[in-house]
């Protein structure tokens, strides 16, 4: 896929060297990054050429090289790094426009093939004599306003009002893929472990808070899509602490759309009504050890 502002890093798995094309439009916002603040790997290698044209970058290293890593799982060798852009400031020496960016690269190359003692003809093609880069799959949690249809503006709240929450998936060229929430923690510091700490969803897909009184947490049922999942939170603050800015954290986590939800894979909800916990999808017993506690976590 040709590097473009929609997609700005194209890479290219060959049979011994990788092959990445970045545009400079990197965030998609017609601000071209400095082709100088590119580097590919631990090692800092610089890009080998730039098309002023088609203002792109081009790196190219062995599979080795740049302090690349090795992985290897029973199928497939893994070779990783990571394409950086670190902003320098310009003219103005006390302040820069852009964030730093990382943006994970991986080949992988499978350990298995088929092999033959034939004579190999110059018109036989291998079964496997492609290679190329996994697609990742591309998880996002963000704000929404009240009626859904756009991302929020704001990340202020009052006391009273209700965060709008959607987690989402870009599945690609994936089977269709089932999307749900585990576990979602707020803090007052970016580490999620940190005290004090306060379980909004837990036990694989129990949404927790809404079993609190006086909340009407739920997820949204039915879905709009299976590859997203929607949530309301009543808007909080942590008790004897003056701070206004409040981190959440949640780990999101995708099944196959055709495999029915359980214990394991579920999205759950309590209704107060018939104080009994509800999923999305699914029968009702999988969300039983919500009640419980005995969820199997993380299998």
């Amino acid at each position: 896929q040709a590097a473009a502002p929609l997609h700005p890093v194209a890479v290219q798995c060959q049979e011994a060297q990788v092959v990445v094309t970045v545009h400079r439009d990197l965030f998609g916002t017609g601000r071209l990054v400095r082709a100088a603040d590119l580097t590919l790997g631990s090692a800092g290698c610089l890009p080998v050429a730039q098309s002023v044209a088609e203002s792109t970058v081009t790196f190219v290293a062995g599979l080795h090289e740049c302090g690349s890593t090795l992985q290897m799982t029973p199928d497939s060798l893994i070779y990783k790094t990571n394409l950086s852009y670190k902003p320098t400031p310009s003219s103005n020496l006390v302040i820069v426009r852009t964030n730093a960016a990382v943006v994970p690269i991986e080949c992988h190359y499978p350990r298995k093939s088929n092999v033959s003692s034939n004579a190999v003809r110059p018109t036989w093609a291998p079964f496997r004599s492609t290679l190329s880069a996994e697609e990742r799959l591309m998880f996002s949690l963000r704000l929404m306003n009240d009626d859904w249809s756009t991302e929020r503006l704001s990340n202020g709240f009052q006391l009273g009002e209700s965060l709008h929450l959607q987690a989402d998936v870009a599945s690609g060229d994936h089977v269709l893929l089932r999307l749900f929430v585990d576990d979602c923690v707020a803090t007052l510091s970016p580490d999620r472990n940190s005290s004090p700490r306060y379980a909004l969803i837990d036990l694989s897909g129990c949404l927790v808070d809404g079993r609190a009184d006086d909340t009407t947490s739920a997820f949204i049922s039915p879905r709009l899509r299976q590859e997203t999942l929607q949530f309301v939170v009543d808007a909080f603050k942590f008790a004897g602490d003056d701070r206004n800015l409040i981190y959440i954290t949640c780990h999101l986590k995708v099944s196959p759309a055709d495999q029915a939800p359980d214990p394991l894979n579920k999205a759950c909800s309590f209704n107060k009504a018939s104080s009994l916990w509800a999923p999305v999808e699914g029968t009702g017993d999988i969300c039983s050890c919500c009640e419980t506690g005995n969820c199997p976590l993380y299998g």
